[in-house]
């Protein structure tokens, strides 16, 4: 008997909208612990990632010293402290704003990456990229209505980790010249650990109990699950391909929050949400017309 074997779009779409299925279980999960649970938004996000580092550590030792070999070592500090910037603020964004809204609001991320080109990189940014980067905070504004009562600053924390998260994949981008995957991926797993142990301890932290112990288990193996997943994902497709796939984790999220806690989508987060998933697929668009219009080598 053979194997059935799959297209590989198949599995890169399958694993796309896996790891969004799993990221999106992981802020339930978040959301019950720090809205319901009372833990404090430092101390889930450093469970998260220490007992993530837990279950991915006999990967990271069977690759031993050949992945701590880097001549970046400042990058790979800056990449974590940004990354570990945006992870608190995600932790206490969605320990203050329900999961529908949180998720539509870090979706601004890649509009933080075009800016961030510009300013840091002198990166060519066209007219129809500043065009969506503009619709893209549009539709955050839309959804986040500053001009009304029930706005409160609780509500940027999750602007604020798209905004390091952006910062983030701008170093990714920066390493993946000179350094291998497995060598990025290996120091921001060594590194964030201690970083969010510092500042969890900072705010009193605690080891959590019973229902939070369990629920914070989970959150670290699905973590290293849907990072798996995406690695998967962009190995079997391009990105061009992929990226539509992630704006599932919009509805995935939506669901989650609806059926775990009751939360449901309120004022003008549909038309807000639309706008932003337009404004990253028309980046997406013009990114796919830029590698067209690139010539490849050896022809005219």
């Amino acid at each position: 008997m053979t194997t059935p074997s799959f297209p590989k779009p198949f599995l890169a779409a399958t694993a796309m909208i896996g790891a969004g299925a799993s990221f999106a279980v992981v802020n339930g999960a978040l959301q019950a612990t720090t809205m319901q649970l009372g833990v404090p938004s430092t101390s889930a996000a450093f469970w998260q990632y220490a007992l993530g580092l837990a279950f991915a550590l006999p990967w990271v030792l069977r690759r031993g010293r050949t992945a701590l070999k880097t001549r970046q070592i400042g990058w790979h500090l800056l990449r974590a402290a940004l990354a570990v910037i945006g992870i608190q603020l995600w932790a206490a964004g969605l320990a203050s704003v329900e999961i529908w809204q949180a998720i539509a609001l870090v979706m601004t991320s890649p509009f933080f990456v075009i800016v961030g080109a510009k300013l840091f990189f002198g990166e060519h940014i066209g007219p129809v990229r500043w065009l969506a980067t503009l619709a893209g905070f549009a539709g955050g504004m839309m959804i986040l209505q500053p001009w009304t009562e029930s706005f409160h600053l609780g509500a940027l924390l999750p602007v604020g980790a798209a905004a390091f998260w952006g910062g983030t994949s701008l170093v990714t981008k920066k390493l993946t010249r000179t350094e291998d995957a497995d060598t990025i991926t290996v120091y921001l797993l060594l590194l964030l650990t201690p970083v969010n142990a510092v500042l969890a301890l900072g705010e009193g932290g605690i080891v959590p109990g019973g229902p939070a112990l369990w629920l914070l288990v989970g959150a670290g193996a699905l973590t290293v699950l849907a990072n798996y997943l995406l690695t998967i994902a962009y190995q079997k497709a391009d990105a061009a391909f992929v990226q539509p796939f992630d704006h599932l984790k919009l509805p995935l999220n939506i669901a989650v929050g609806f059926f775990a806690f009751g939360f449901a989508p309120q004022g003008t987060f549909w038309a807000g949400a639309l706008v932003i998933v337009g404004a990253s697929l028309l980046v997406m668009m013009d990114e796919q017309r830029r590698m067209a219009s690139v010539p490849v080598a050896g022809k005219s």
